[in-house]
């Protein structure tokens, strides 16, 4: 397996301690930006990123009204960002709308448009708070995997979904969805507040495009020996 499908989040409140873990993993491609780090420092690591020819995922997670959604994401497609997420809860009207002015942005910056991913639900929610809590009458599976339809007809590039849920979206929604998982653990490392985990391998060979692996590396005691360690696994597997 290609180290280029794993996605390092920089979960971190600055862009001085982002810069920090980029030096300290030169060798990951594919990293994660999300909404404590750009609230944090704004679109100034994206072009840090860019500049070291990085790969990007912009993990903000939109959900509003459709008209909002759009702004939004046509300001994020001039980024020439590689993802971009919303979740799929906003609708199929928001979700049409965000993917078409993620287009329109990136086209008017002459830039490529980033793959739009649904969130189908956060890995951090079990079936009993879908249940209790949410109030959906859905088993947790069934409803993973109508928010990755719904989002699949509102035309957009694939799915954010959990380890757990992704055989059963790849066997139905096809090769072409792009499904990334996060929530992936290896065996040695602590859950955290995953609730919807499977090792690197098992995501992988369930159907995964791309596995988001954070604190097993990033909080790891020495964060270049987590990531040789995950990827000899993999290689291995």
């Amino acid at each position: 397996m290609s180290p280029e499908r794993i996605i390092v989040p920089l979960d971190v409140a600055s862009e001085a301690e982002a810069i920090a873990l980029l030096e300290t993993l030169p060798e990951v491609t594919f990293w994660k930006v999300g909404l404590e780090l750009f609230v944090n420092s704004g679109s100034g690591i994206l072009k840090i990123l860019k500049n070291q020819q990085k790969r990007i995922f912009l993990d903000l997670k939109f959900h509003d009204i459709p008209n909002t959604m759009a702004g939004a994401c046509r300001a994020v497609g001039r980024y020439g960002v590689d993802l971009l997420t919303i979740h799929a809860t906003a609708g199929k009207d928001a979700i049409a709308a965000a993917h078409q002015a993620v287009q329109a942005g990136a086209t008017s910056a002459g830039v490529t448009p980033p793959k739009v991913l649904a969130i189908t639900l956060l890995t951090s929610i079990s079936a009993r708070q879908l249940a209790f809590e949410l109030k959906i009458p859905l088993e947790l599976p069934e409803y993973a995997l109508q928010m990755a339809l719904l989002a699949q007809a509102a035309g957009v590039d694939g799915a954010v979904c959990s380890p757990q849920e992704v055989a059963q979206l790849r066997q139905i929604c096809g090769d072409d969805f792009l499904l990334v998982c996060p929530g992936v653990r290896p065996l040695w490392a602590e859950g955290g507040d995953q609730k919807r985990s499977l090792t690197p391998a098992q995501a992988l060979k369930a159907g995964a495009d791309y596995l988001v692996i954070g604190r097993p590396i990033t909080a790891a005691e020495d964060p270049k020996s987590a990531w040789a360690r995950i990827c000899d696994e993999l290689a291995a597997s």
